[in-house]
Order: structure tokens, then C-alpha cells, then sequence
């Protein structure tokens, strides 16, 4: 005898204490029960009130009128979460200065300036949007790249005592844990009544390819522990009662994700528009009577937000160094159709050939879910069909999906001519500026909520006299299909030593505060890695960033045009000339160093060809001498 399925007439989420009507126009009782849940089927008469402790049988509710064993429950989560982060991790650890985590080194060390600098805009009091200490003299627009200005002051301290590649790697395994317990959070106490529903659902979003391919390098993206509560809000603003109260919550954790994360907080707010178009379509007639509550609240928020935001929405938009767009063809960062149901370099069942071209890289995972969920996610849709959060978390994933395909779609690997959705909206502002692929990382929000929706509604299936046969058969399937993109850890690669010279402070003799110290070969990447180990303490050349085309074109790009200088210096390094150089290009290399306000030019002994570099130095600034593990050339003469 089949069990009959639970009740899944049309229901919406409502305020605790107040009765909506179902989509048959009957009153729905189970709509008022719950701490401002999103309701579901109705529990059994004799089924336990959440956190009830004036049942007899009721367990001694611990501080704030929690059971404690809930309370060692969230404790356990927290710490499973925190199990899985530190294995995806785990090789980083064991050598946070000499190694570097996951298969985009420059992220990560880029990232890891971010924090050094952070730090030092801290402890000297300057700008945290904007300096010159990076791609010296002109500067870099921080945020027109990754922002992460209140991160970058939490870990103040930690970056202080243990530098900032400790501090990265601290943020970023901290970011699945949190993001993961943040979902539970949420989940569990205004979603779903089952714990170990609201532990799958939270799991998904935070180990599911997407945030574990973008931990190879990519804290801001994964830094989504607010996430959850941003979407509660938006919701709860929807109930209507106290309007300004909830518009100034919601203001409060906006401001905090702008300052986290402007990206992910993007496509929070795109997320949120897809969710309220999904839940029009699903049920229109409750969607406008929500409307003018919606409105007035988010008319606070943006009043709090465009305060408490101006001067960083306008560097970002109108400062120096902003850039429009992102450099090259959206659709080289976008993912293909087939990516949906491959597997993901980190993930069990997946292989460092698995994804290859069926993303953009291997940070840009964002799909990548394998048959096996598809088809499940597909079941559970069907299944809890009637259901209104359900529909609306299929809209939500279904056009999140389809824009990460980018601007036309694909057939295989390989992209056609014929437009995709996403084509209508690609030259719209800021949506010039995200990267393709991360339109997915709505999808797996949105499919996390889907399996904690599911999962409750299974729990409830197997409740005491009912056939237990049920959930079985669905722990087996979800199982079966969520083992096999469960993370792998990252990889790790060894880092170029930072020059004794750097590390231990000896530059302070050479360099005054603010003045360039330059690497030799000028190369983006070294300049950030010396930065980074000295705190941001001297200004650098180059770096790694995205900056204007130029002054009068704003148009995104990677980096900035070399001087003749740095690319002399980088082609003696190559091999690609030799030693000789004339009047011109001595003339040339003492204007550069005037151009990058250096103080001086160094060279490491470990430098490739470090021979024909130093004949090449001492022709350009004279005689240089050996300070500790570096060749040092004094160019204050030429630059005061």
C-alpha cells in the first residue's frame, strides 16, 4: 500500500499569528503556525509544537527558549561545516607562507594584497577605496575590483600578527563554514521544521561546485554567510506591519554585504527580482496585495543605503581609475548547457579533465551538478509542484541557469550563433560588468533551498504511523546524487620566495612611506607578492588589477600598459636581448623611475639571469650594491 503523499496545496509565506487563504480560496490554518516560517503541509495533531516548553513532555528549553538539545544540534552542524572547509583547505594549511591554494595563484595573491592593504589603511588612517601603492603613480580604484573593505578590517589584527597569507586562507575557509551555517540558520528556523533538512539544504550551498571552485582564489564571491538573511528580510518586508522597522534591517545587512562583497550582493538583489517574478506568475493577486509594503520598506532601505554608500558608489562609478565593463567577450566566461550535468574539477567524481571546456576555468565552475541532482531536482519540482515556494525556486533557478549560458546558447562545447537570454540584457550598466558563469551561483542558492523545502516534506512522510519506506528511499537518493560532487581538497603550488630584504623590514632604510620600491623584472605579479609580505608599506609598479584603458577611455582592462623600462627589464630576463643598451633608453629608465616615484630598484638574487639584469641595472642607474639577499640601485638622486 503506498503512503499517500503530504498535503501540497498552493501556500505563501505569511506573517506569524495571521490565516491566508490557499489557492482553492479556503482558509489555511497551517499558514499562521510557526515563527514566520514558510508554510507547508500541516503537521500531525499530536506532532510537537517547535521550541514548545510548556508541553509536559517537553525537553528544558535553554536560554532564549530553545531546547538544548537544539542547541547541541546547531553546535554539531557548525562544527561539520567547519570539518568540511578545513578539508577543502586542508593542503594550505599546511604551509600557509611558502604555499599557495587552489589553481589561480594571482587571485589569491592579489586577494591576499587586498587584506595587507586593508591593514595598513587601518593603522594609517587612509583611503580604503582607493590608492596609489598599487600600479604606482596612477593608483587602483578598489572598488572597481574586489572591495572587501570590512573583511579587510576584521582581520585587521590577525594580518598584523601573522601576515596576510594566513589571513586569506583564514577568510576563505572561514567563508564555506559560515556560508553553510548561515543557510541552516535560516533554513531551520523560517523554512523548513526539520533540522536534517535544513543541514542538506546548507550543505548545498556551501559545497556544491560553486563556491568550492570559486575558493581557488576568490574570497568576495564566496563570503555569502549574509546572504541568507538578506533574502529572509526581503521576504519578511513583504508581510507588511512594520515597515520602517524591517526597511532599516534590511538597510543594515545591505550596507554590510556592499562593504563584503558589491559583486554577490548584485546578484542577491538580481535573485531577489527573479524571485518575485517567479512568485507573479505563481500567484499574482497575493503578489500585488505584498507590492506596497515591499515598496515602503525598500524605500528605507534605500534611503539608509544611498547614505550610508554615496562616496563608494561613486568611486565606484565616478572615481578615479573606474572602469565600464569587463575586458573581452562575456560569453569566454560563460558556461556551456551540457556544464549543468558534468562534473567539476574538485568534486569526487570529477577529474582536472572533467570540466575542460565546458567552462571558462576552473574557478568559473559554478555549474557543474551531474545527472544525478538534475534529475533529482527535476522530481522534486514534479512532486511538489502545487506548492508555491516550489515553483518559485524553479523560476529562480531555471533563469538564473539560463543566463550563466551567457549571450548565445550552446550545443556541446561549442557556442552557436543563435541569442540567449541573457544577450537582452548584456550591454545594460553593471551587467556589462559580471562575470557570465556566476549567474549560476543563484541557481545553487536556489537549489539548496529546494532540497531543505524537500527534505522537510520527506521528514514529514516518515513521521511516527506513517511508512518509514518513504524517506529512506529519498536519504538513498539524495545520497547517490549528492556524493559525487561532495569536494575534493585543493590543490596547492609553492610559492616564489619574498626576498629577505622585503620580509624582514630591511627596505625601511631605502624607502620613505608612500615613495616605490622597484622589483626587477617589473612584473605584475612580484610586485604584489613584495607588497603584500611588507603590508602594503611601499607603493609598487603595475600590479594585478582592473583598471581604464586609459585616462580618457574607460573601458575596462587587465592591468596597465608596462613602461619602456619594465619591458627592456622583462625581455633581458626572457633571453629575448641582450645586455647593451644606448643613451635613449638610459634617458628612458631615469624617467621611468621619476614616473613611478621610486626611491629605489631592486634586484633578487634569485632572479632569472640575475647577471646580465644587474650589467643591464648598473648601465641604466650606476654602480648598485648588495643589501642583504638583494642588489639595491639608490635612485633618490634622480627622482627628488
Amino acid at each position: 500500500m503506498t503512503t499517500p503523499a503530504p498535503d501540497t496545496r498552493d501556500r505563501e509565506p505569511v506573517p506569524a499569528g495571521g490565516a491566508e487563504a490557499t489557492g482553492n480560496g479556503t482558509p489555511d490554518p497551517t499558514a499562521a503556525t510557526g515563527a514566520g516560517r514558510v508554510a507547508g503541509p500541516a503537521a500531525p495533531p499530536d506532532r510537537p509544537v517547535t521550541g514548545d516548553a510548556t508541553r509536559p513532555d517537553a525537553e528544558p528549553a535553554a536560554e532564549g527558549g530553545r531546547p538544548r538539545r537544539w542547541r547541541r544540534a546547531d553546535a554539531l552542524v557548525a562544527l561539520v561545516y567547519l570539518a568540511g572547509a578545513l578539508w577543502v583547505t586542508a593542503r594550505g594549511w599546511r604551509d600557509f607562507d611558502g604555499r599557495l591554494l587552489g589553481s589561480r595563484p594571482n587571485d589569491q595573491g592579489f586577494n591576499e594584497w587586498m587584506l595587507a592593504y586593508a591593514a595598513h589603511a587601518v593603522t594609517h588612517l587612509e583611503n580604503p577605496f582607493f590608492t596609489t601603492l598599487q600600479n604606482a603613480p596612477a593608483g587602483v580604484n578598489l572598488m572597481t575590483n574586489v572591495g572587501m573593505q570590512l573583511p579587510g578590517l576584521v582581520l585587521t589584527p590577525v594580518t598584523l600578527l601573522f601576515g596576510a597569507s594566513f589571513s586569506y586562507l583564514l577568510f576563505i575557509t572561514l567563508n564555506l563554514a559560515g556560508t553553510g551555517y548561515a543557510w541552516y540558520h535560516v533554513l531551520s528556523r523560517h523554512v523548513v521544521d526539520s533540522r536534517a533538512a535544513a543541514f542538506v539544504g546548507g550543505l548545498f550551498c556551501a559545497f556544491a561546485p560553486a563556491l568550492v571552485s570559486h575558493s581557488n582564489g576568490h574570497p568576495h564571491i564566496t563570503a555569502q554567510w549574509l546572504v541568507p538573511f538578506i533574502l529572509w528580510r526581503v521576504v519578511a518586508l513583504s508581510r507588511g506591519g512594520h515597515v520602517v522597522r524591517d526597511g532599516l534591517v534590511l538597510g543594515a545587512l545591505v550596507v554590510v554585504q556592499f562593504f563584503v562583497s558589491l559583486e554577490i550582493l548584485f546578484l542577491t538583489a538580481l535573485g531577489c527580482l527573479m524571485m518575485v517574478i517567479g512568485y507573479l506568475i505563481a500567484r499574482p493577486r497575493a503578489a500585488l496585495r505584498r507590492a506596497a509594503p515591499t515598496l515602503g520598506g525598500l524605500a528605507v532601505t534605500g534611503v539608509l543605503v544611498g547614505v550610508a554608500a554615496a562616496y563608494p558608489l561613486w568611486m565606484q562609478f565616478a572615481g578615479p581609475q573606474h572602469r565600464v565593463g569587463h575586458p573581452g567577450d562575456p560569453d569566454a566566461y560563460a558556461l556551456t548547457l551540457g556544464s549543468f550535468v558534468r562534473y567539476a574539477t574538485e568534486s569526487v567524481a570529477g577529474s582536472p579533465t572533467s570540466a575542460l571546456r565546458w567552462g571558462p576555468n576552473t574557478t568559473e565552475q559554478s555549474s557543474f551538478y551531474g545527472w544525478p541532482v538534475v534529475i533529482l531536482v527535476l522530481g522534486v519540482v514534479w512532486w511538489l509542484r502545487r506548492e508555491t515556494v516550489v515553483r518559485v525556486l524553479a523560476v529562480v533557478a531555471a533563469v538564473s541557469a539560463v543566463f550563466s549560458i551567457g549571450t548565445t546558447w550552446t550545443v556541446g562545447t561549442r557556442r552557436t550563433d543563435v541569442p540567449a537570454p541573457f544577450a537582452l540584457v548584456h550591454g545594460l550598466p553593471v551587467f556589462d560588468s559580471v562575470v557570465v558563469s556566476r549567474f549560476a551561483l543563484i541557481t545553487t542558492a536556489a537549489l539548496g533551498i529546494l532540497f531543505a523545502v524537500a527534505g522537510d516534506r520527506v521528514a514529514r512522510v516518515g513521521e511516527p504511523g506513517r511508512s518509514r519506506l518513504v524517506p529512506r528511499l529519498a536519504a538513498v537518493a539524495l545520497l547517490a546524487a549528492l556524493l559525487p560532487i561532495l569536494p575534493t581538497p585543493l590543490e596547492v603550488r609553492g610559492r616564489t620566495p619574498v626576498p629577505d630584504f622585503v620580509t624582514s623590514g630591511a627596505w625601511r632604510e631605502h624607502v620613505a612611506p608612500g615613495r616605490t620600491l622597484v622589483p626587477v623584472p617589473v612584473d605584475g605579479m612580484t610586485s604584489i607578492y613584495w607588497s603584500s609580505a611588507a603590508l602594503a608599506g611601499f607603493a609598487v609598479p603595475e600590479g594585478y588589477f582592473l583598471g581604464p584603458v586609459s585616462t580618457t577611455d574607460a573601458t575596462g582592462r587587465w592591468g596597465v600598459e608596462p613602461q619602456p623600462t619594465a619591458k627592456l627589464l622583462t625581455a633581458v630576463s626572457k633571453g629575448e636581448r641582450d645586455t647593451a643598451v644606448g643613451p635613449a633608453e638610459i634617458e628612458q629608465a631615469r624617467a621611468d623611475v621619476r614616473h613611478w616615484k621610486a626611491d629605489a630598484v631592486a634586484l633578487p638574487e634569485r632572479a632569472r639571469r640575475h647577471d646580465d639584469l644587474r650589467v643591464v641595472l648598473d648601465a641604466l642607474y650606476g654602480p648598485g650594491r648588495r643589501v642583504a639577499d638583494v642588489w639595491l640601485w639608490d635612485v633618490r638622486p634622480l627622482t627628488r
